[in-house]
C-alpha cells in the first residue's frame, strides 16, 4: 500500500504550515488594528462635532499635529523600521545580540529626544512651512497647539522602538492593540473639551479662543501618544527582555544600520515634499463647506482603514521572516513570501477599494456630523480620488518591505523621488488650473498615481533582485479580485439605490454596514467560486478559533 500522507518536510507543507503562521500572526496584529481604528472613527467623528470640519479651528489643529504625525511615519515606516529589525533580527543570531540590540536603542531614545527638542523650540517655523492661511489668527492658533502637540514626537519614535523589538521577539500583538489606549485618552480630552467650552460655534470663534482650549486640546493628543508608548513597557518586560544603556558604537556594526538609516531618511524626506505641498495648498484653501487641511486628513484615515487592517498587519509579520532569510541569503524563499503577501494584500485591498469607492458619501456622513450637505460631498470626493490607489500603495509598502530587508535603502531613493514629483506635479496644477473647491481632491487623486507609478517601478526592480517575483499566480489573483470586486460593486450601488437618500447619521450606519456586509459577501462568494486559495492564509486562524 503507498503511503499518501503529506511529507513534513517537503516544500509545499512547509509553505502551507507558513502560511498559517503568518495569517496566525496576522490576524492577531489586524483584531487589534480593527479595534484601534473603530475607535479612531469614533476619535474622528467627535473631534468633528466638537471643533468642526471645515471651520478654521479644525484646520488649525490638523495643520499643528502635521509635523509629529509626519515624523512618525519617518520613524516607524522609515529609518527605525528599515534599521531596528534587520539588525535585531542579525543581532539575537549572535552571542552577544543583546548588547547590540541595547546600544541601538540607546542611540535612538538619544536621538528622539534631541530631535523632539528641537522641532519643539522651532514651532513656529514649521507652522509657517506647512500652511499658508489668510488670516494671521488662524496660524497664531496652530502655532500655539504645535507647541502641545510636537513633543508627540518622542513618544511616537519610543512606541516604534519597542514595539520593534516586540516584533522581532515574536510578539505582534501588542504593537497594534497600543493604539486603543491613545484612542480613549484622546476621547476622553475631547468630551472634557466639549463639555468645558460648548458647541461648535461657541467653540471655534477665533477671537475667543483662549490657553485652556489650547492646553485641553493640544494636551490631550498629546497625552494618548505617550500612554499609547509607555503601555509597551508592560508586554516587553514579560517578554523576558531586560534594556540595559549602553554606549560606544565602535565595533557595534551600526555603521552599516547607519547608512540604511541615511538612505531612508532621504527617501522619506523627499516623499514628505509631497506632504509639504498637500498641506500648503490645502490650507490656503478660503471658503465655507470646502476641502481644506482637516477634510484631507479624515479622507486619509478612511483610506488607511483597510491598508493598517491587512497590508501593515501582514507585512509586519512577513517582514521579521523576510529579514532573517535575506540574511540568510535565500532567496527562494524571499521570493516566496513577497509573492504570498502581494497575492493576499491584493485580494483585501481591491475589496477596500470598492468599499471605500461605493460608500463614500455613507462613510463620509458619518464622519460629518451636524455639517451641511455640501461638507460631506467635499469629503466623499476626496475619499474617491485617493481610494484607487489603494491596492499600489499596498504593493509599493511590500516592495519597501524587500529593499529594507536587504538593508538597500539607497535603491529606493529614485523610486521616491518620482513618486513625490508626481504629487508635488499634480497638486500644483490642480491649484493652477481647477477652482479651489477640487484643489484637495487634485491632490490625493495625484497621490494615489504616485502610488502605481511606484508600485510598478518597485516589482520591475523586485523582480531583477529576486529573479521573478511569481508573476503568474500574482496576476491571475488579482484578476480574480478585479472580477469578485465588479460584482460586488454592482450589488452596493443596488442597494444604496433601493435605501435611497442618505440624510442622517442613522441612513448613513445602515448604508454602510448593510452596504458593507452585502459587498464582502458577494466578493467572497466569488472568490470562492473562483477557488482562490490565498483566502485560506487569513481565514484559517479564523476559523480555527471560532471553533475552539
Amino acid at each position: 500500500m503507498t503511503d499518501t500522507a503529506p511529507d513534513p518536510d517537503s516544500e509545499s507543507t512547509q509553505q502551507a504550515a507558513a502560511s498559517v503562521r503568518v495569517g496566525r500572526a496576522s490576524a492577531i496584529m489586524a483584531s487589534g488594528t480593527a479595534v484601534s481604528r473603530i475607535f479612531g472613527v469614533i476619535n474622528i467623528t467627535l473631534l468633528g462635532w466638537a471643533i468642526g470640519t471645515t471651520t478654521n479651528i479644525a484646520d488649525a489643529f490638523s495643520v499643528a499635529n502635521k509635523l509629529p504625525n509626519t515624523l512618525y511615519l519617518l520613524i516607524a515606516g522609515g529609518v527605525l523600521n528599515a534599521v531596528l529589525v534587520p539588525q535585531v533580527v542579525r543581532a539575537y543570531r549572535e552571542k552577544d545580540g543583546q548588547v547590540y540590540v541595547d546600544r541601538l536603542l540607546t542611540v535612538g531614545i538619544a536621538f528622539l529626544a534631541g530631535l523632539t527638542l528641537l522641532l519643539t523650540a522651532t514651532a513656529p517655523i514649521w507652522v509657517r512651512i506647512y500652511s499658508d492661511y489668510a488670516d494671521p489668527r488662524t496660524t497664531a492658533i496652530a502655532t500655539a497647539l504645535a507647541f502641545w502637540s510636537i513633543p508627540q514626537v518622542f513618544f511616537y519614535g519610543l512606541y516604534s522602538l519597542l514595539g520593534q523589538v516586540l516584533n522581532a521577539r515574536g510578539s505582534f500583538g501588542p504593537y497594534m492593540w497600543a493604539p486603543v489606549v491613545n484612542n480613549l485618552v484622546f476621547i476622553s480630552g475631547i468630551l472634557v473639551f466639549s463639555r468645558m467650552f460648548g458647541s461648535v460655534d461657541q467653540a471655534t470663534d477665533l477671537d475667543a479662543w483662549s490657553t485652556a482650549q489650547t492646553v485641553v486640546l493640544g494636551g490631550s493628543a498629546t497625552l494618548g501618544i505617550v500612554a499609547q508608548a509607555l503601555i509597551l513597557l508592560v508586554p516587553l518586560y514579560r517578554s523576558g527582555f531586560r534594556y540595559r544603556p549602553r554606549w560606544g558604537l565602535r565595533g557595534s556594526g551600526l555603521g552599516s544600520a547607519g547608512r540604511v538609516a541615511s538612505w531612508t531618511f532621504a527617501g522619506l524626506l523627499v516623499g514628505q515634499v509631497g506632504v509639504w505641498a498637500v498641506s500648503v495648498v490645502a490650507s490656503a484653501v478660503d471658503g465655507e463647506n470646502l476641502a481644506g487641511n482637516a477634510v484631507y486628513d479624515r479622507a486619509f484615515l478612511i483610506f488607511m482603514l483597510p491598508h493598517s487592517l491587512v497590508t501593515v498587519s501582514l507585512a509586519t509579520a512577513l517582514f521579521t521572516r523576510l529579514s532573517a532569510k535575506a540574511a540568510a541569503e535565500d532567496t527562494a524563499a524571499v521570493r516566496a513570501d513577497f509573492s504570498l503577501g502581494l497575492r493576499t494584500v491584493g485580494l483585501f485591498t481591491v475589496l477596500g477599494t470598492t468599499g471605500l469607492a461605493v460608500l463614500a458619501y455613507p462613510l463620509s456622513r458619518l464622519l460629518v456630523t451636524n455639517e451641511p450637505d455640501a461638507a460631506v460631498h467635499a469629503l466623499a470626493q476626496v475619499v474617491v480620488t485617493i481610494v484607487f490607489g489603494l491596492t499600489g500603495f499596498g504593493i509599493w509598502s511590500l516592495c519597501q518591505r524587500i529593499y529594507y530587508a536587504y538593508q538597500d535603502a539607497k535603491s529606493m531613493f529614485p523610486i521616491q523621488v518620482v513618486m513625490a514629483a508626481i504629487v508635488v506635479g499634480g497638486t500644483l496644477l490642480g491649484r493652477l488650473i481647477l477652482d479651489q473647491a477640487y484643489w484637495v481632491a487634485a491632490a490625493t487623486g495625484s497621490m494615489a498615481l504616485s502610488y502605481w507609478v511606484g508600485a510598478a517601478l518597485g516589482l520591475l526592480a523586485i523582480r531583477r533582485r529576486l529573479r521573478g517575483v511569481d508573476g503568474r499566480r500574482v496576476l491571475q489573483t488579482h484578476v480574480k479580485a478585479v472580477v469578485a470586486a465588479i460584482l460586488a460593486a454592482a450589488a452596493g450601488l443596488v442597494l444604496l439605490a433601493v435605501l435611497g437618500p442618505v440624510q442622517s447619521f442613522g441612513d448613513a450606519l445602515l448604508a454602510c454596514v448593510l452596504g458593507g456586509a452585502l459587498m464582502s459577501g458577494v466578493y467572497l462568494a466569488a472568490l470562492l467560486v473562483m477557488r482562490t486559495s490565498e483566502l485560506r492564509t487569513v481565514l484559517t486562524p479564523v476559523l480555527r478559533r471560532l471553533r475552539r
